[in-house]
């Protein structure tokens, strides 16, 4: 149990069922990320019986261009209407319902309509999460709320591992998977639809029609709340490393690192073991010291591990840098959402959360198709070498954005 508004003298409590459900919402839509993300559209679109190695890497990173483009232009927007009607959980169930439907039918038709498939599932994927993560209110309180956040991206990790069994030890080809991963969300992620009761708030502002306009609306208020604008423009350069090595991992061990798919579904499930112990830790952190001091440390990690990955594209390092980059994932989202928390104004969480998916989503399209383009272009020429640069325009960007990070202000909160 946890408590809230203690500042006022009343003692409200969390029910531990809520966090529970929360947290388990977070394992479920890892299975989704892992499964069809991270895992088969990339096989699928890469093997000799979809579009080829140079084909498939570009047309990936387009598919997730197109549908993680459209989804950060309009999430500001979504986000505001749900702020309007004062829920999140409605929107989050026919989003999380896009997400499932979908990807199942991917294997079964023709693969330039599954491309069209999964741009949809992902985009109802990507825009699941801005209900998701502004639900972080309702299930937390100021003294905890690192913990309760580091616990849901640690234990979400658990959903990777999960999934990556049952491959293992099921012997599941890609298309099964496609059908597999995404009922698996669907089953586990009905608790936080059952347990979860929301009050609904007093409406926010009303919403504009048009989602552009809206969009652009919301990027013209971040000058009203210190330090909101710096955040947002350090995420857009650092996220790019974590959105795009986890559509690209399962790729990278098979086609540049040499393992075949079982063996790199084992060294991507011990990986992803960090990721669970590194929630856990980083979200103490982050209650601790603050989000900002733990976003420092996993960056700095994480520079170390592109480094590695990049300069030596061979087993031991590749699982050495996975180690690094699996601990420091859990921290990355789970400090960072925290600190978008802290800097957001309470009444328009939807909204500033739907810019906060915005930015991460841009960052994605952007990386990821300079990635993609990277290896189209040079892996003809460079081989492996094409790897090796594609990691370093990674590191580049994050470093930008940890410099950002320096000047942007932590408020404290409890």
């Amino acid at each position: 149990m946890a408590t809230r508004n203690a500042a006022r003298g009343v003692k409200i409590t969390v029910p531990a069922t809520w966090i529970a459900s929360w947290t388990l919402y977070d394992l479920a839509n890892t299975i989704w990320s892992y499964g069809i993300f991270s895992y088969a559209i990339g096989l699928y679109l890469t093997s000799e019986n979809g579009l080829g190695e140079s084909q498939g890497n570009l047309w990936l990173q387009i598919s997730i261009a197109l549908s993680v483009g459209i989804n950060a232009l309009i999430s500001p927007a979504i986000g505001a209407i749900s702020d309007r009607a004062g829920r999140r959980l409605p929107y989050l169930l026919f989003f999380t319902l896009l997400a499932i439907i979908p990807a199942i039918f991917i294997p079964s038709v023709p693969v330039g309509m599954g491309v069209v498939l999964f741009c949809i599932a992902n985009f109802g994927y990507q825009s699941s999460l801005v209900y998701y993560d502004a639900t972080i209110k309702l299930v937390s309180t100021p003294e905890n709320r690192g913990w309760v956040s580091g616990l849901g991206n640690g234990l979400g990790y658990l959903g990777t591992i999960l999934i990556g069994v049952i491959i293992l030890f099921g012997g599941l080809t890609v298309e099964q998977v496609f059908v597999l991963a995404p009922i698996l969300f669907g089953v586990l992620a009905i608790p936080i639809f059952i347990f979860i009761k929301e009050v609904p708030e007093p409406a926010g502002k009303p919403v504009s029609g048009n989602s552009l306009m809206a969009t652009l609306g919301t990027i013209r208020e971040l000058g009203k709340y210190p330090g909101l604008k710096r955040f947002l423009t350090a995420r857009f350069f650092y996220t790019d490393a974590q959105n795009t090595v986890i559509s690209i991992m399962a790729i990278f061990a098979v086609q540049a690192v040499g393992f075949t798919q079982s063996q790199a579904n084992y060294v991507l499930v011990a990986l992803a073991t960090t990721a669970v112990i590194g929630g856990l830790v980083w979200g103490r952190l982050t209650d601790s010291r603050g989000p900002k001091a733990t976003l420092n440390r996993v960056l700095a990690l994480w520079a170390v591990a592109l480094v590695i990955g990049s300069l030596f594209v061979s087993p031991i390092p590749f699982i050495v840098a996975g180690v690094v980059l699996g601990f420091g994932f859990g921290g990355l989202s789970g400090a960072d959402r925290i600190l978008m928390y802290r800097l957001s104004p309470p009444k328009q969480l939807g909204e500033f959360y739907g810019l906060y998916g915005l930015v991460g989503k841009g960052s994605q399209v952007i990386g990821g198709l300079l990635y993609g383009g990277t290896i189209f272009f040079l892996h003809p020429v460079l081989g492996n070498g094409a790897y090796t640069i594609g990691l370093l325009t990674l590191l580049a960007t994050m470093l930008v954005g940890w410099y950002l990070l320096q000047a942007v202000p932590e408020k404290r909160e409890g």
